[in-house]
């Protein structure tokens, strides 16, 4: 009985999680369009932070609980996703025309992140400390974040009439006491799906035997990409391609750089050995990319490259479900 009412509340925190996220941003978009910022500076901003947010609160929790194999499996759970899953539909049900930008600095500035955070999580492989992303590691994330972040802002200004011209939709302003509402009300929602998602994966993962590493790989990860899926299919639906990949990636970036660096910093995070094999994939899920790219047409990823990333999806699912 018990572990029926987990599931529900993992379901319900999910709910929380996600709508908590996608109010918090429009109302913080719609303030900051009153303040005067370019939509082009609230999608760098405020829709990058908050897309990033389930991922950044289920890590809190979790490391402050004592769980870090769910908050470490979650980010990289959720890149991997996002890769091989997100980004394969998303090119399933539209060519993605990839900006040559994108190619040559962003995918490989997401390698550069992970195979950081690879090196600073492995410190008995590499100096003889004990493993983990201690409050150190996590400040030097964030100084990579920090470049990122300028380099990205740089990149915007010097191209703003075109993104402006291909921005994806309007940002909506309402009042700015419903903003505010909506504001205090996405927080309080983040706040308690990210404490129900964390509560109820940590008893299911007892109840059957499970590691917490697998739960935060599996279904804390696919749960916390729902905001990053649905701005991909958005995207690709309305045809804007460069804002479908371009969320995946930047995502990805966020999720290593700026959610487990605070985590970290707020509380350091012990690192299990067996989930290297999950960080690997993950940089072979990155590399991967840059052939698909440039098979067939170039500068894009077809529908039938977009099933080769979700057969390899298929097949990292499997591998983990069955080492358990």
């Amino acid at each position: 009985m018990y572990i029926v009412l987990d599931f529900v509340f993992l379901i319900i925190g999910f709910f929380l999680l996600v709508k908590g996220a996608d109010k918090m941003v429009d109302g913080s978009a719609s303030v900051a369009k009153k303040l005067g910022l370019s939509t082009m500076m609230i999608g760098l901003t405020v829709v990058a932070f908050g897309t990033s947010a389930p991922e950044l609160i289920v890590n809190i929790f979790s490391s402050l609980e004592g769980s870090s194999d769910i908050g470490m499996g979650n980010i990289i759970g959720s890149n991997i996703s996002n890769l091989l899953l997100i980004l394969g539909v998303s090119a399933i049900v539209i060519d993605l025309e990839i900006n040559s930008s994108i190619i040559k600095k962003q995918i490989p500035f997401s390698i550069l992140a992970v195979i950081a955070l690879f090196i600073l999580t492995n410190g008995q492989l590499f100096d003889g400390v004990s493993n983990g992303l201690n409050r150190a590691g996590g400040l030097i994330l964030l100084l990579f974040f920090s470049i990122f972040l300028y380099y990205t802002i740089s990149i915007a200004r010097d191209n703003r009439h075109d993104i402006k011209r291909r921005e994806m939709e309007k940002v909506e302003e309402v009042k700015t006491s419903l903003s505010v509402f909506y504001i205090i009300g996405g927080i309080i929602g983040l706040f308690i799906g990210g404490k129900l998602i964390v509560d109820s994966a940590t008893d299911i993962a007892m109840y059957f035997n499970l590691s917490e590493a697998f739960i935060g790989l599996t279904i804390i990860a696919l749960g916390t990409s729902l905001p990053e899926l649905a701005a991909s299919l958005v995207a690709a639906r309305k045809k804007h391609t460069d804002m479908a990949i371009g969320n995946i990636i930047g995502s990805n970036i966020f999720n290593i750089l700026w959610v487990l660096a605070l985590s970290a910093i707020i509380h350091p995070i012990d690192f299990n050995p067996m989930i290297n094999f999950d960080i690997s994939y993950l940089i072979f899920a990155s590399v991967l990319l840059f052939p698909l790219i440039f098979i067939g047409k170039k500068y894009s990823i077809s529908r039938r490259e977009g099933i080769v990333l979700v057969a390899f999806y298929i097949f990292y699912i499997s591998y983990i479900s069955f080492r358990g």
